[in-house]
């Protein structure tokens, strides 16, 4: 960590190493942390668990996303705390603890990506780099207030950091503002291959939003009304056959069986402790068979074709981040399991399907931010978000 101090546990303790960035470039004079599964040059990459940091070593070369950040001028100021192997939405870590929610101290900061949304929401870095794979960039940006986006599935790389699920991981950022969120995408996505209307059509699913409570329905229905400057978005009732309910069963045997297939040796080799959650969740994917998985994939590609056709180039859907805001530090590992299950039928759709999701933070409840997410056509990430920025714009000032 290249900073004096850390009130709100969001970086990791490694010794302080330089990172060498460009004088200059579009991301001059803005601030950098960096979830650790992503080699950055002089640090060990730890996942969040005990005996990979011991199998690490220091790293002498930096991830390719990482680079191209430093390389348009942002500063790197420390690696930061990840759920353990990035497989968790709460942002606990049983070996190395839990990074503060600056928004609403009391309740969770969200995973996997929790260090990078703590220090980008504490002001102790403008950007926060994590990765995504059912929501590890999303959740933590709704509860802790900011904007994050999940790009279109290999638009940017994952070399030279952890998988968890190889046909789901992304890298993603998360922003306090939408002046550098937008910088960011600017820096790392180049022209988009499939832009967005300038005034796109707004939907939404009715399916979605009986995810969530009465009131928390009622803040998005509200927030919809002020919305007609934009156009007023359209209600549809489903994505044919194919309701929540499935894409979470799909997402849950395609994550399982990619995790197992790259970590299982790991855990059967190295038998390391693994903290509440983690080892569960290994156990169960360790028992998904390959006809489950193609199954899950035939699924996704369903699930792909019935959202391309639903957005075709000028359509965006609306819907929660997630179902409510942070759940409360005291809940239970059964309710935080629970809510996870809730949380994956809105999170599973983008992460099956590979489209664009931004998540932008305008709503409160009980004085803890709530996200809406805005999802895009395959390849719409830049319009996307610069859309999404004068969405936020005009909205957070109204």
């Amino acid at each position: 960590m290249l900073l004096a101090d850390d009130p709100v546990h969001a970086f990791l303790p490694y010794p302080a190493a330089p990172v060498e960035h460009a004088s200059s470039g579009s991301l001059s004079g803005l601030t950098l942390g960096v979830k650790d599964i992503f080699d950055v040059a002089g640090y060990p990459t730890g996942c969040g668990q005990p005996h990979l940091l011991a199998l690490s070593g220091i790293k002498r070369a930096t991830a390719p996303v990482v680079q191209r950040l430093l390389q348009a001028g942002a500063r790197f100021v420390g690696k930061t705390h990840t759920v353990e192997m990035a497989f968790s939405l709460t942002g606990t870590n049983g070996h190395f603890g839990t990074p503060l929610n600056p928004t609403a101290p009391l309740r969770l900061p969200g995973g996997s990506s929790s260090g990078s949304a703590a220090a980008v929401a504490a002001n102790l870095c403008d950007i926060g780099l994590g990765s995504d794979t059912g929501g590890s960039i999303r959740v933590p940006a709704s509860y802790c207030g900011l904007l994050g986006i999940r790009p279109t599935y290999g638009r940017l790389s994952m070399e030279r950091s952890m998988p968890l699920a190889p046909s789901l991981d992304t890298p993603g950022w998360m922003a306090r503002d939408g002046e550098t969120f937008l910088r960011v995408a600017q820096a790392l996505l180049g022209p988009d291959p499939q832009p967005l209307a300038q005034q796109p059509r707004l939907l939404w699913l009715r399916d979605l939003f009986r995810q969530t409570g009465p009131e928390v329905g009622a803040l998005f229905q509200n927030l919809f009304n002020r919305l007609h400057h934009a156009g007023s978005p359209a209600a549809l009732t489903g994505l044919t056959a194919l309701q929540p309910e499935t894409w979470l069963t799909a997402f849950r045997i395609r994550q399982g069986f990619e995790a197992w297939t790259a970590h299982g040796d790991f855990v059967q080799r190295h038998q390391p402790a693994l903290g509440p959650g983690i080892a569960e969740r290994f156990a169960v994917a360790q028992t998904i068979t390959r006809d489950q998985y193609e199954n899950s994939l035939a699924i996704s590609q369903r699930l792909q074709e019935r959202l391309g056709d639903l957005l075709e180039v000028d359509g965006v859907l609306l819907l929660p981040t997630v179902p409510d805001i942070g759940p409360l530090l005291s809940c239970s590992e059964e309710q935080l399991e629970a809510f996870r299950g809730q949380s994956l039928r809105l999170l599973a759709l983008t992460s099956l399907t590979g489209h664009p999701q931004i998540t932008l933070p305008l709503l409160l409840k009980d004085g803890a931010p709530l996200g809406l997410s805005l999802i895009g056509p395959k390849g719409s990430d830049l319009s996307l978000a610069r859309w999404a920025e004068q969405l936020f714009r005009e909205l957070k000032d109204s």
